[in-house]
């Protein structure tokens, strides 16, 4: 931007008197300023401050003017923590000043020294004894009243509704304190934290089409990862820890939706000589205890729902809940084409390549899925859709897999994993069959992974949570764009 710009009138105006801060000899964008307290602190210390009393306590705040009243004259100032009443008055400014403080606008951030007193109407109040102008706002901010109503352009400019919306800002900072208790609770635990590649030679630890680029020096073609899985089970061969875990970003080339963005954040983790069993408990302690720190209880309001998030949830299998809601039983059915049709006539959508394993699945997707509001683990995940998870004990076809559904979304996902070699090549053969029926999201072959393996990894549990999904329930966020503070959007035209 420069300054001949023309084209935003109130630009121009605040660009005059930028120009006139400066003739004063004023910097409008200095490099520092000597905070000594915060609004919030400011409240607290003096809740007991009587009405009409001045202290002799000097004081410096700095933040964003959101009200200018009498031409500066009454100014309230808002920083992270909440605001303060700034009073701007000859009897206590040179004229100098008092000519800076008529060319503030709304938006501008500045700098206040001076003496804390309470009006006689009650307002904690600063009595100003100098200004300081620490960014002069050229852009001017939405009307105060209505905010900044435009859906996509509060997405767009994340940075404008962070300003304006409280609730914004709320939302992030629960999403941050989301992610610091699970941290907490798993190093707590013994957890290692870890970082793995973001960059694969090969896309893999998730069924999902990914994002490729390319890397010049190398001349070599790569994929954004999809997810950590096989990069943290390689840490687990070589024995770094026996509890491991990530919190990171992963990159899937789909849709986008009010519950998917293509980038999103996971924790994946991974605990030796535990199965899936153990990893449900986990994931209990870990929801609810997210709950507790950004709600103080285990409740959640979504929408017009109350979804109790305390343990123990219960353990569902998939068929049972299809034959529950469906009256098909699925376990009865052995011929892929008569499960395909079964799905079919209760209007999933169920591929001619789709075989007993993906039929289910389609029938539970159709029927079940959008009815699990209150946490339910749903177990007996079919062997055709589960290439990294082992082969259930009592049942070939299924695996020891489940996914963790609220509010009618899956947030979880966990395996008992595979640690046989062999096991692992052939369902990632298998994997390469269904890409050459046509499946993009099939995964591809890692033959250093099954080489690692090869090596020994312990019999382990493994689990992911959707951090942003997690952040929609906690925080009755409809849209994932909500918690992420910079969500993919289509560049404007």
């Amino acid at each position: 931007m420069t300054e001949e710009r023309d084209d935003n009138l109130f630009r121009v105006a605040r660009i005059d008197k930028l120009k006139a801060l400066r003739a004063l000899g004023v910097d409008p964008y200095p490099y520092v300023f000597a905070r000594t307290a915060e609004a919030k602190d400011l409240d607290a210390r003096y809740a007991d401050l009587a009405t009409g009393a001045v202290t002799e306590d000097r004081v410096a705040v700095a933040g964003r003017i959101r009200a200018n009243r009498n031409s500066g004259m009454f100014i309230d100032l808002y920083d992270t923590t909440g605001k303060i009443q700034i009073f701007n008055h000859k009897d206590h400014l040179p004229p100098e000043q008092i000519a800076l403080v008529k060319l503030l606008d709304l938006g501008d951030l500045i700098g206040v020294e001076g003496i804390v007193r309470r009006t006689p109407r009650g307002e904690l109040t600063i009595n100003s004894t100098k200004v300081t102008v620490l960014a002069k706002a050229l852009l001017p901010l939405p009307e105060k009243f209505h905010g900044l109503a435009d859906v996509e352009t509060r997405y767009r400019q994340r940075y404008v509704d962070l300003i304006m919306n409280e609730g914004s800002r709320e939302t992030l900072r629960r999403r941050s304190h989301i992610i610091a208790t699970i941290r907490r609770v798993l190093i707590d635990d013994g957890f290692l934290e870890v970082e793995t590649p973001m960059l694969h030679t090969i896309p893999g630890g998730a069924s999902a089409k990914p994002f490729t680029t390319h890397h010049n020096a190398l001349d070599l073609q790569l994929y954004l990862r999809i997810a950590p899985e096989l990069h943290l089970k390689r840490l687990l061969v070589g024995g770094l820890s026996e509890k491991l875990f990530e919190i990171n970003r992963n990159f899937r080339n789909e849709g986008i939706s009010p519950r998917h963005n293509p980038e999103f954040t996971s924790l994946e983790l991974y605990q030796a000589y535990v199965d899936y069993i153990a990893m449900m408990d986990l994931a209990e302690k870990l929801v609810t205890e997210a709950a507790k720190a950004v709600l103080g209880g285990t409740s959640a309001k979504f929408g017009d729902k109350t979804i109790e998030l305390a343990g123990p949830w219960p353990r569902r299998p998939m068929a049972e809940l299809v034959k529950e809601a469906t009256g098909i039983d699925f376990m009865a059915i052995t011929d892929d084409a008569v499960a395909r049709d079964a799905a079919r006539k209760l209007g999933a959508d169920c591929p001619n390549s789709a075989g007993w394993g993906r039929a289910l699945e389609a029938a539970f997707s159709a029927k079940v899925e959008s009815t699990l509001i209150q946490p339910t683990h749903v177990t007996g995940f079919p062997r055709e859709i589960s290439p990294l998870a082992k082969a259930d004990r009592h049942d070939p076809r299924l695996t020891e897999r489940f996914e963790t559904y609220v509010n009618g979304w899956e947030i979880a996902n966990a395996f008992s994993e595979i640690n046989d070699p062999l096991d692992q090549f052939d369902r990632f053969q298998a994997q390469m069959q269904e890409r050459e029926k046509g499946d993009e999201e099939a995964q591809h072959l890692d033959a250093d992974f099954v080489a690692a393996l090869e090596y020994g990894m312990p019999p382990a549990g493994g689990l992911g949570i959707g951090i942003d999904r997690l952040a929609m329930l906690l925080t009755d966020s409809q849209s994932i764009r909500d918690v992420i503070a910079f969500p993919t959007m289509r560049p404007k035209t």
